[in-house]
């Protein structure tokens, strides 16, 4: 997770990089660029960040079924030394270019740490400890944006001859990754499952539940084995047809592009507009955006901690409602603080809360539920849908909502308040708790669902009545009754 120190680039930052950028090309061309083509390389620069994650979210799948998923941590950290190589030595090739590619080649990195990583923890972890686990990277994502704060205050690397060693700062912690994970063990469920290597997976098992009973674990894992052989890793396209895992899918899509749509990156974009209409000096702003980055820390320590005994339901709907709440404060905050001057406060509050609420669950639950609601064939897929539509959204949040805050003005913020309140809502009724549950426990929760569906629906058409239904509704063994009543003959 170390490429999150540059997504929230300072704006002394920025603006170091938009007159390198002028400079570069003015020592070329002899003139200068406009400011109209200045922001679009500026904006360039930025979104091809999310670009790249998302041709990162789209190879994952591959990535993870041909070297595992450690060995896909492992292997995509060159990534993170190509691109901290070409930002770092940007200003001395005189090279914008380089930085763009730089952040092109980070973002591919990103799409594919923000899938496996919570792949392979939600692999590795006992039942008991599967959300707290899952919940790790959310943290650590919050301590790369805090980290990228602090390294970007004027007193360390916010000055201008330091912005291409903040750039590049990201090889310092993928270093220390590179050279603790190989000595952890590849996922058990990997290993087992689909290498079939039971000595390797018991190897995995005693040294990751040094005291634990290992064997009902192994028999779960082979419970799943034998429901799936005869079903090799499934490809999108599959998943998308597969009708035994329409909630599923549906499920994942809605909870993801909630996740960006809630109207997280644009706070984190207006947040310093926030805090200077609220009166905090001008040069005090940066120092004020860092304590939202303990807040982010705070909260998602609190998800963490709590997200076993409260469950995955509960850090949804209570993080998408305050998100969706504080959205609507923000609104009603810009509407009124003309003519009440606290409302300047009220805004800031809300601005804490939003971000407060999408730390405590909705930044990292929906990685660890796309885990959780499929079996091993069907993962890989999942999490490149997933994947792809978070980053996606990301995308289009990023492009839209200044056209939106332009179009709509102080009401923009309630579009987030209605897609939060709409992902509470769906959370709700429709996903079931998984907590402390194994995945194929998960699996037949899913098929009672399905089962109801069909045969609500076949008892209302035909009178048809359904037998058994495998892990996934596939039918194994159907028997048919029709009604004597309504025979044809």
């Amino acid at each position: 997770m170390a490429e999150e120190v540059l997504i929230p680039l300072p704006r002394k930052i920025t603006s170091y990089i938009k007159d390198f950028y002028n400079k570069t090309v003015l020592s070329r061309n002899g003139t200068g660029l406009s400011g109209e083509t200045l922001t679009v390389m500026y904006s360039l620069t930025v979104s091809v960040f999310a670009v790249g994650g998302l041709i990162g979210s789209l190879v994952v799948g591959m990535l993870v079924t041909h070297f595992g998923r450690k060995g896909t941590v492992v292997n995509s950290a060159v990534l993170v030394f190509v691109a901290g190589a070409l930002m770092g030595f940007s200003r001395i090739c005189g090279s914008p270019e380089m930085v763009i590619i730089g952040r092109f080649i980070t973002g591919i990195h990103s799409g594919i740490s923000l899938s496996v990583v919570p792949m392979y923890l939600g692999e590795i972890a006992p039942k008991n400890l599967r959300g707290f686990l899952g919940l790790v990277p959310s943290i650590f994502i919050g301590t790369g944006v805090f980290s990228a704060q602090i390294l970007g205050l004027h007193e360390l690397l916010g000055k201008e001859e330091y912005w291409p060693l903040f750039l590049s700062v990201v090889v310092v912690p993928t270093f220390i990754q590179l050279i603790l994970l190989p000595w952890f063990p590849e996922s058990p469920r990997y290993l087992l499952i689909e290498k079939n290597n039971v000595h390797a997976t018991i190897t995995a098992l005693k040294w990751y539940r040094a005291r634990c009973n290992i064997q009902a674990e192994i028999e779960e894992m082979q419970e799943e084995q034998r429901s799936l052989s005869s079903v090799e890793t499934l490809s999108v396209f599959k998943l998308l047809m597969d009708e035994s895992v329409r909630w599923q899918v549906l499920t994942v899509v809605v909870i993801n592009i909630g996740m960006q749509l809630s109207g997280i990156d644009a706070i984190w974009f207006y947040t310093n507009d926030i805090f200077e209409n609220a009166g905090i000096p001008p040069p005090e702003i940066q120092y004020t955006t860092a304590g939202t980055g303990i807040i982010e820390i705070i909260a998602g320590l609190i998800g963490c901690f709590t997200i076993e005994k409260l469950g995955r339901r509960s850090l949804m709907i209570g993080g998408f409602t305050m998100m969706g709440i504080c959205s609507a404060g923000i609104t009603l905050a810009l509407l009124l603080e003309a003519r009440l001057s606290f409302m300047r406060y009220v805004s800031v509050c809300c601005v804490v809360g939003i971000i407060a609420g999408f730390c405590i669950g909705p930044a990292g639950v929906p990685f660890l539920v796309t885990a959780e609601l499929f079996k091993q064939s069907h993962r890989p897929a999942a999490y490149i849908i997933g994947g792809s539509l978070n980053w996606l959204s990301n995308f289009t949040v990023g492009f839209v909502f200044p056209f939106l805050q332009m179009s709509a003005g102080s009401y923009c913020y309630l579009v987030f308040a209605t897609v939060c309140a709409s992902v509470a809502v769906y959370v709700y009724f429709v996903i079931p708790e998984t907590k402390n549950k194994t995945f194929m426990e998960i699996s037949q929760m899913f098929s009672k669902k399905e089962t109801a569906l069909e045969t609500q629906c076949l008892t209302h058409s035909d009178h048809l009545k359904l037998k058994k239904m495998n892990g996934y509704g596939v039918m194994e063994h159907t028997s048919l009754e029709f009604d004597s009543s309504s025979s044809v003959l």
